[in-house]
């Protein structure tokens, strides 16, 4: 979703946690609050993302966030800012590229999924980023849509598929070139050596990536809705516990055709706890 400079570990915990003044990181229990021209929205942080939930109440308490825009808004699906290069941004620019300087690493934690009201992390594609390193600054608040019990199992059966389809197009390209070698040599034991290795890793890291919904996430997604096609995939570190109807207030906004809002939707981000 971003263009960003990955740094290294290192500078993400030392000179990325810099700033003019302190604030107490590692502290459970945050609660930070999002405000709008429609009111304010209240997040709980997530403990279980400690990286995470300490980047966000850094770049709150510096006032980071103050003054930027949801820049980009899908309706039925979700709201997401914190580009800097939001702040005073002429209309119709295309926004979605800022950051701070730096990636986090991903957290993701089986009990976190995207059920409507969710914080999640913005992260560039997985072609360019393997691992899954969450933007440093660029959020976004889910909403999605409520699904029948059939119809998002029917979903989820066309997700593993395509995840498994992924990772089996992924692996053959890493072993093509090797296979194609051993081929041409007619070294065909090692050929079918090195499929049989090519099958156990497409195995293995398939059977990572699918999606399997637990009673309290099918729960979810079929009364307050949410996006599980983004689950174990995007970090999600927060949720709203209280304005999840302003959420539906900004998804409504009308949009350029890049997603972004026609009227400037500022936010300023403060620490309540």
């Amino acid at each position: 979703m971003n263009k960003l400079i990955t740094f290294s570990l290192i500078i993400f915990l030392t000179g990325a946690f810099s700033c003019k003044t302190s604030v107490e990181l590692g502290k459970k229990d945050r609660i930070v609050q999002i405000e709008t021209e429609y009111g304010a929205v209240k997040i709980k942080l997530y403990d279980e993302t400690p990286g995470h939930r300490d980047n966000f109440i850094k770049l709150a308490h510096n006032g980071f966030f103050d003054g930027t825009l949801f820049h980009r808004v899908i309706d039925g699906f979700m709201i997401q800012g914190g580009d800097p290069d939001s702040k005073g941004a002429k209309s119709g620019v295309t926004l979605g590229e800022g950051g701070p300087g730096y990636d986090i690493p991903a957290e993701f934690h089986p009990d976190l999924f995207h059920k409507k009201g969710v914080l999640a992390a913005a992260r560039e594609a997985d072609n360019v980023n393997p691992q899954r390193a969450s933007s440093g600054s660029q959020f976004y608040i889910a909403q999605g849509k409520v699904y029948e019990p059939e119809t998002l199992k029917e979903m989820v059966a066309g997700i593993n598929k395509k995840r498994a389809n992924t990772v089996f197009q992924n692996q053959r390209s890493k072993f093509k070139s090797e296979l194609t070698e051993l081929q041409q040599k007619g070294e065909f034991d090692k050929f079918n050596t090195k499929m049989e290795e090519m099958k156990q890793v497409i195995d293995s890291i398939s059977k990572s990536e699918q999606l399997i919904l637990t009673d309290k996430m099918i729960e979810a997604y079929t009364t307050v809705g949410g996006i599980p096609h983004l689950d174990q995939a995007y970090t999600v570190f927060g949720e709203v516990v209280e304005g999840l109807d302003i959420i539906d207030k900004i998804a409504a906004e009308e949009t350029n055709d890049h997603d972004r809002p026609l009227k400037d939707m500022k936010m300023k981000i403060t620490i309540i706890q």
